[in-house]
């Protein structure tokens, strides 16, 4: 038996991550104690995808814990023991917004949860690969120092610029920025996994994502971008556009395309390495330009508002380079733009919107 430990299971990576691995013939365990619905109130409740997951999957079963209960953590990874191949970590608080109110919480399910699963991986399955879900706003506003050129509809960074071509990589520095509470949380987590790597020497890998996407998604206003726009779109709700015209860019990642580099990883693993990954030069728009094609896929005409102040610690123009991921996982590639994207999470979740 080879078990995939996949925690924030019912969440758009976690539940991708669920059905690849299971369709993989690993027996899938996943945590996720529906966070989400706290953290966002109904809209954001993940109940729906874990009733799919357990309809779907027969080797799939889930526990309802906290990835801050450490004993907890502990026995179930001592239950499977060795058998656990895999560990795919993508629980977290993801809110900028909501770290702030709470910040005690944001760090303890970021950051403890992590050293938790961590640990337990150290003691019960040090062989096993162990993929953590990171973020590019380890990076803080460090890329809003770039030399940017307002266009029509977008942010972009002089080209001129090394990082125009293929966007920015890993060696951008993390340290002296504002990161938001919750970019310094995924910054302690984003460490630790690289020192268990280091250190102990377990097979950590450390995705920095930028824009991650996908019609699994439970989005709301302070968290799923495209999920959140396109829902609004086609239900008729208001949107606010919150800071920097509309025009900041972000690189979008297809859920799916970010499951398989982590199959690939699996396949190939390293120790402590990190890997910027998001839809890059391939994938990206700016929160205008989502709009405009939001309100040609699904018919309507959006109620937009522009709010003037931006979130701390939000990019103006992000853009990742995979050439590093690219590089190390060659059968790696990227199979969805914008519109595959946007057309998808529209057409998986308008009856469900509408009901």
């Amino acid at each position: 038996m080879s078990v995939c430990i996949v925690t924030g299971s019912a969440g758009l990576i976690g539940a991708e991550s669920v059905r690849f691995f299971h369709a993989q013939g690993f027996d899938v365990v996943g945590i996720d104690n529906n966070m989400r619905q706290y953290f966002f109130g109904e809209e954001g409740s993940t109940e729906w995808a874990l009733k799919s997951l357990q309809a779907e999957c027969p080797r799939f079963s889930n526990a309802s814990l906290d990835i801050r209960d450490a004993a907890g953590i502990d026995a179930l990874f001592a239950r499977y023991g060795a058998s656990i191949k895999l560990i795919v970590h993508t629980a977290a608080q993801p809110s900028h917004d909501w770290a702030a109110k709470e910040p005690l919480t944001d760090f303890s399910i970021n950051a403890n949860g992590t050293l938790n699963l961590l640990e337990a991986t150290r003691h019960h399955c040090p062989d096993a690969v162990f993929i953590f879900t990171s973020t590019n706003k380890v990076y803080g506003d460090t890329p809003n120092r770039l030399p940017l050129t307002e266009l029509a509809t977008r942010w972009e960074v002089d080209a001129q610029h090394a990082y125009y071509a293929q966007g920015i990589d890993e060696l951008m520095s993390i340290d002296q920025t504002k990161h938001s509470l919750f970019g310094a949380s995924k910054v302690a987590a984003d460490v630790l996994a690289q020192e268990y790597g280091r250190y102990f020497g377990l097979k950590t890998g450390i995705f920095r994502g930028g824009c991650l996407t996908g019609p699994g998604h439970s989005g709301a206003e302070q968290h799923g971008f495209l999920a959140y726009l396109m829902k609004c779109a086609a239900t008729g709700k208001p949107y606010r556009i919150i800071g920097y015209k509309g025009k900041q860019v972000r690189d979008n990642i297809h859920s799916s395309d970010l499951v398989s580099a982590f199959h690939q990883y699996f396949l190939n693993p390293r120790v402590g390495e990190v890997y910027n990954v998001g839809g890059g030069r391939h994938s990206n728009c700016s929160v205008l330009e989502a709009v405009s094609r939001c309100q040609a896929i699904s018919g309507r005409e959006m109620d937009t508002t522009l709010v003037e102040d931006n979130r701390i610690g939000d990019h103006i123009w992000w853009i990742s380079d995979t050439r590093k991921l690219s590089e190390h996982l060659p059968a790696w590639k990227l199979r969805y733009g914008i519109d595959e994207i946007l057309t998808e999470i529209y057409e998986h979740n308008r009856e469900r919107w509408a009901a």
